[in-house]
């Protein structure tokens, strides 16, 4: 259940199994834990071609052909990435069930490239989770609540609930997740798994329902370092769908993201501590204390109490610059639907929720969604200086300065706090997060398990200036090297110590 991709590589090599037979085993437990049993609600949709897909890996293999170490490798992907085939593409919303996309998005077409055996579609936040700000996450009109495998009244945070909760419970080997800001490294955190979000513009967002083009990426989701970084190498590179992959990308950006992971990277290394990032919590200073002892003796010279400014200080700046992106993006988005669209407009997307209020607004609204159709174009003053807020803080002011004042390889905080109630009458009570200054900068960010608050998953997040991606690998490989396993899922009922 724990395989990672080179031991399964290594298994179908020997014949010990096929990518078919791989397949059906992660069916299996799809319809044993997601849809029985504990009833995660993690997967949305499974791929009515998955188990030809992997015959048909199997009898690629069979003439000496792979194709890399996805080949035959089942894989979950968010349900807000467009895929030209039987499946649905939907961000959870009941307006899309009749969407059919016209080309796969950019990432499921790199995966079946790669080999991959695409299994199905990950169950998310509706709308990536801006759609109110009393939303609860991991639910979707389409798909329902998705719970916590650690705990099951607990949530997964969002918005890649589902793919944070199928990968810790071994419902596929790994999965795609997105962020704009926290989406992929708060479930990883509190679902107990490694997530990773890269630059902006390592990876294209051509085909993924939208929110912020400044600020929005896909990124691997995995139980182990090496194994994001497999996926990464995969889905990394340039698009001239998506204008960010190709405008500020360095030349010499790796192609294969696992060298050096069994580098001793922590030795020497400079690492910044950002403490208190988001309240003072005991509980996760014991996580943290115990995450830098180990970072301490895997030889990293750890500069502690490193300062930058509160992402309070920039006040409303980042949603104003989210909201005036999302109708940009999202009417676009529809436009690239072509005439058959179920809605055509982000306009007709909240008339729909309105004539549909019984199920699509039945726990929380849709106020962003109508603050954001109230927006200009992108050309607007109150954008233009938003943009140039975020960035100053973010960059100029907040890592880049860090970095430089200090002379750090890279910055380390705890990611999250443990995984809340699932409240569908007041929404989140979110326990706080650190994903703010990597997503509003458009920087680098992996999470990784660091330990647990009464039997909850807490990860440690680190974070780089732009690009450093195969670095934060090589630094997150080897304390993943040093420290315990990862908490594996117990799907307990609640929390009762």
């Amino acid at each position: 259940m724990e395989a990672t991709i080179d031991q399964l590589q290594q298994a179908m090599a020997a014949g010990e199994v096929t990518a078919e037979a791989l397949t059906q085993a992660y069916l299996d437990r799809i319809a044993a834990i997601d849809q029985a049993g504990p009833k995660l609600n993690a997967v949305i949709e499974l791929n009515p071609d998955a188990l030809a897909i992997a015959r048909a890996s199997d009898r690629e293999r069979a003439t000496g052909k792979t194709r890399g170490p996805m080949h035959g490798i089942p894989v979950l992907v968010k349900d807000n990435l467009d895929s030209a085939d039987r499946m649905h593409t939907t961000a959870g919303s009941l307006a899309l069930m009749n969407s059919k996309p016209m080309a796969d998005s950019t990432v499921v077409a790199q995966l079946r490239q790669a080999g991959a055996v695409i299994l199905g579609k990950t169950n998310l936040s509706e709308w990536a989770n801006l759609r109110s700000s009393h939303s609860i996450s991991g639910w979707s009109g389409r798909g329902g609540q998705t719970r916590n495998p650690h705990a099951l009244d607990r949530n997964t945070s969002g918005s890649s609930s589902g793919t944070g909760a199928a990968v810790s419970a071994n419902l596929c080997v790994v999965g795609i997740g997105t962020e704009t800001d926290g989406s992929i490294v708060s479930p990883s955190a509190v679902c107990g798994i490694v997530g990773m979000k890269p630059t902006v513009g390592l990876v294209s967002r051509a085909g993924i329902i939208p929110i912020s083009s400044s600020q929005d990426t896909a990124g691997p989701m995995a139980r182990t370092v090496r194994d994001a970084a497999h996926l990464l190498s995969v889905i990394a590179g340039t698009d001239p769908r998506d204008g960010a992959t190709i405008s500020d990308r360095p030349d010499n950006l790796p192609t294969d993201y696992t060298i050096g992971l069994e580098q001793p990277a922590l030795k020497g290394a400079r690492l910044g501590v950002l403490r208190d990032v988001f309240g003072s919590y005991p509980k996760l200073d014991v996580v943290l204390e115990e995450a830098l002892t180990v970072l301490r003796s895997a030889g990293a010279e750890i500069i502690d109490r490193v300062s930058m400014p509160s992402m309070m200080e920039m006040g409303t700046a980042e949603l104003e610059v989210m909201l005036y992106e999302y109708k940009v993006g999202l009417n676009a988005y529809f436009a690239s639907l072509g005439p058959d669209a179920p809605v055509k407009s982000l306009a007709e997307l909240i008339e729909f929720n309105r004539v549909n209020k019984d199920k699509e607004l039945q726990y929380f609204g849709q106020e962003y969604l109508e603050q954001a159709e109230a927006k200009g174009p992108l050309t607007e003053q109150a954008y233009l200086d938003a943009r140039t807020k975020c960035r100053q803080f973010s960059r100029t002011e907040g890592i880049d300065q860090a970095l430089a004042e200090h002379q750090l390889d890279a910055l380390v905080m705890i990611t999250n706090g443990p995984a809340w109630i699932i409240d569908p009458i007041n929404g989140d009570s979110y326990t706080g997060g650190s994903s703010s200054w990597a997503a509003v900068s458009g920087y680098p960010s992996i999470t990784v398990p660091a330990g647990n608050v009464s039997g909850l998953p807490i990860g440690i997040s680190i974070v780089g200036p732009a690009w450093s991606e195969a670095r934060l690998l090589q630094l997150a490989a080897d304390f993943e090297r040093h420290n315990v396993p990862r908490l594996l899922p117990r799907f307990r009922p609640t929390i009762t110590t």
